[in-house]
């Protein structure tokens, strides 16, 4: 489960022999830490898998078939005792790696170049969606980390925020973050065909449709299917990556928020900002100083792509299917969340592009 792997990565080398402890080897003498081998190799076998499906199928990216790929791992065989320790490693610390370089993707200048009238969109409908879905999400009767999860994945930029959220905050569950991916994916997947044959009903330019897509659509991926497909691609990319920058500050004013709040309840003082999120933003900065190597800059999307899945992975070894199939008023307030943002930014390019 999510929060098993979450909790045995989360006490690090020194709480190894207390995982072995609860197993069958527990007898006198045997303190050896579990290997985490065998379940970095089972992540590293549903990356090739997931990279395999996306050549295929590009509209899904290798993240989001990891996803499902753990989930259906955990749903059809289990997840036993020895793939966990590896588990917890890819699902916690591969994931805080791929969440830092993604920053490296993200040049300020690139995304300044496209204008206050779009980035004005972008703050917006990014804002405003993940202000309001939460609210939302409670008068529908959902959790509040249910209601956390989708307002971050609909608002930024899916998977990625999804597990950033989870990872920074300890307001969501197993249940939470299944419900969540799985409205990323379903409206995201939808948004594909549905928003350029809108964007021609309305008889939207190819500048607008870009921009449209880049500050509605929910994955990098998902963009890049209707950018490409619309010859609109390096637009649409952009806007993207402008609404990805936003990952870092939100998070990070969440996490201090609900842990200030927490702390009156629990004592000590509000942690400082997620070390990961910090690195984030330090990515940001060097890609923007322009002093970071071609080389680099191309490699640095396939890399993040390889560890993101392998995380994501990790993660989806914890969700419940049976569960998953119930949510109606996740996939409800998903729905709602997506039509939020895409009516916001369709208005904002309406009037300013």
């Amino acid at each position: 489960m999510i929060r098993d792997v979450r909790a045995g990565a989360a006490h690090g080398p020194s709480a190894a022999p207390g995982v072995a402890a609860d197993g069958p080897s527990a007898v006198p003498g045997a303190a050896r830490r579990p290997s985490a081998v065998p379940g970095v190799a089972v992540a590293a076998l549903a990356v090739v898998f997931a990279l395999l499906v996306n050549r295929v199928v590009p509209v899904l990216s290798p993240a989001v078939i990891a996803v499902f790929s753990g989930a259906a791992l955990a749903a059809l065989a289990g997840v036993g005792e020895r793939l966990r320790p590896g588990l917890a490693f890819v699902s916690r610390r591969v994931l805080r790696v791929a969440i830092a370089l993604l920053g490296l993707q993200i040049a300020v200048p690139q995304v300044l170049a496209l204008g206050w009238q779009t980035l004005a969109i972008v703050a917006v409908a990014t804002g405003v969606t993940f202000t309001v879905t939460p609210r939302i999400g409670r008068r529908l009767g959902l959790s509040r980390g249910t209601s956390l999860l989708i307002a971050t994945g609909v608002s930024i930029c899916g998977a990625a925020a999804i597990a950033a959220m989870r990872e920074s905050t300890d307001v969501s569950d197993d249940d939470d973050a299944a419900n969540a991916l799985s409205v990323v994916v379903l409206y995201g997947t939808a948004a594909i065909v549905l928003v350029p044959l809108l964007a021609a009903f309305m008889g939207l330019s190819p500048a607008q449709l870009g921009v449209w897509a880049g500050a509605a659509v929910h994955e990098v991926a998902q963009v890049a299917a209707i950018g490409a497909a619309s010859g609109v691609l390096a637009g649409a990319i952009t806007v993207k990556l402008g609404r990805v920058i936003l990952l870092a500050p939100i998070v990070a004013l969440t996490s201090h928020r609900l842990r200030r709040d927490a702390a009156p309840r629990h004592g000590g003082r509000p942690p400082i900002v997620p070390l990961f999120v910090a690195a984030f933003l330090a990515m940001v900065i060097v890609r923007s100083t322009g002093q970071v190597p071609a080389v680099v800059t191309d490699a640095v999307p396939q890399v993040t792509n390889v560890l993101m899945a392998a995380a994501l992975f990790g993660l989806g070894t914890g969700i419940d299917v049976r569960k998953l199939v119930k949510g109606g008023r996740a996939v409800l307030l998903g729905g709602i969340a997506t039509g939020i943002i895409a009516t916001i930014s369709l208005a904002g390019v309406a009037l300013l592009v």
